[in-house]
């Protein structure tokens, strides 16, 4: 199937919602896609937040709109200053022919996944990632009555403690990584909005211990979770428990982008102030282009879409340079400390796809000749989890460099890759 309009967006998170609105309250006609089901992303995957909510709907609506849910893009097939043109497969049924999307202009509004720093026992059953904990609950997974810890650093850690609280579990700890000082300079540097979002959440948190300059060193257990192993640096302990929680914060998704040449910088795609890229009529928007949260996805979405419609008048720089401001604080104040990178232990599995532990890899120097001898990276996240540790406890080069993207960017099948229906 082959489809056409005059603008295309990737991701149906904040940023992608913003840009479809204004592009259909402009009157343009967009193609959407998005590998969930429904718009929303992670951030707003139970509900749409209010603002927002009664716009989507409108555009939904819209004959202008044609909204692809449950697609992955797999391919580039042209990336030129008039034309982008994309491949896509579906995720609910494999085996259909691909769909070709072509548009005058693409926005990437891509999101962030998590990041993740292995320690030693952290592929045991139990233990998860902080955005995939509120994923799991979210879809009705039940956590009621476990005894839960959550370690690492930063809001996502306490956004993920709120939600296991709501769902019933028993939070033991929550184990910030980040000094005293640390936090007490991000409270005092908030702006009123985010001072009373994060007020709100640590009352809801209230009575559950909360431990700073702290870090989970191993996970305990023979086939599933039993205990966790904590460390201040100077002394450890160990606390029982059936599910750990770990959230080291979030890391922009770029494969796309770096496939279509777009420029990558610190692991970020690089955007101009009217969000375009460094390939003509590509723009980017949202946590692709820098994590910093809601807000910033939001007006970014919108900047996006107003220059790519030529509003650019409209812009509201000042809300945006604020979105900024508070992510390049949340950064600063929340930075991993070196210990983390450390922890893993020779058997310990860094890719977890083809089983490869760091005392395999620590013989290479960098991915090609760690890929010839381990398939490092050659499982089906393609990279995307060890790649990004690779860096971190290695040293290697950045994935979007040397690694680089292939075809096709997500598993899929020779159906979607070579073939198309004629409807």
């Amino acid at each position: 199937m082959r489809l056409k309009a005059d603008l295309l967006v990737v991701g149906a998170g904040p940023a992608g919602i913003a840009a479809v609105c204004e592009f259909v309250q402009a009157g343009r006609s967009v193609i959407w896609v998005d590998q969930g089901l429904r718009a929303g992303g992670q951030i707003w995957r139970a509900q749409v937040a209010a603002p927002w909510r009664q716009r989507l709907e409108q555009a939904l609506a819209s004959p202008l709109l044609q909204f692809l849910p449950g697609h992955a893009v797999i391919g580039v097939e042209a990336c030129s200053a008039q034309e982008q043109r994309l491949r896509l497969s579906s995720l609910q049924d494999p085996l259909a022919p691909g769909k070709v999307v072509t548009a005058a202009q693409l926005l990437l509004a891509l999101g962030a996944r998590e990041r993740f720093l292995p320690l030693p026992g952290w592929t045991l059953p139990g233990v998860h990632g902080a955005g995939g904990l509120q994923a799991l609950i979210k879809s009705g997974w039940p956590i009621g009555g476990q005894r839960v810890v959550l370690a690492g650093s930063g809001p996502l850690l306490l956004a993920a403690a709120d939600t296991a609280r709501a769902a019933g579990a028993q939070l033991l700890q929550i184990i910030e990584q980040a000094p005293r000082s640390a936090l007490l300079g991000f409270g005092l540097r908030l702006g009123s909005q985010h001072w009373r979002q994060t007020a709100s959440l640590a009352w809801r948190l209230r009575g559950t211990p909360y431990k700073t300059g702290c870090w989970v060193s191993q996970a305990l257990g023979e086939r599933k979770l039993e205990a966790v192993q904590i460390s201040n640096g100077q002394s450890s302990w160990t606390l029982d428990c059936e599910a750990l929680c770990l959230g080291f914060g979030l890391l922009p998704n770029t494969e796309l982008a770096a496939l279509l040449g777009c420029e990558i910088v610190d692991g970020a795609i690089q955007v101009d102030a009217s969000q375009q890229s460094s390939r003509p009529g590509v723009y980017a928007a949202g946590e692709c282009t820098g994590v910093g949260g809601v807000d910033k996805a939001v007006l970014e979405g919108q900047q996006a879409a107003r220059q790519m419609l030529g509003q650019g008048g409209r812009s509201n720089t000042r809300a945006l340079s604020l979105a900024r401001q508070h992510a390049r604080l949340l950064a600063q104040q929340f930075a991993l400390r070196p210990e983390l990178f450390k922890l893993a232990e020779a058997r310990t599995l860094i890719c977890r796809c083809e089983d490869v532990s760091l005392g395999e890899l620590k013989p290479f120097a960098n991915w090609r000749s760690a890929k010839l001898q381990t398939r490092c990276g050659m499982g089906a996240c393609q990279g995307r989890v060890c790649g990004p540790i690779a860096q971190d406890v290695l040293g290697w080069p950045a994935q979007a460099g040397e690694r680089g993207m292939r075809l096709p960017l997500q598993p899929t099948s020779i159906a979607s890759l070579l073939g198309e229906d004629q409807n």
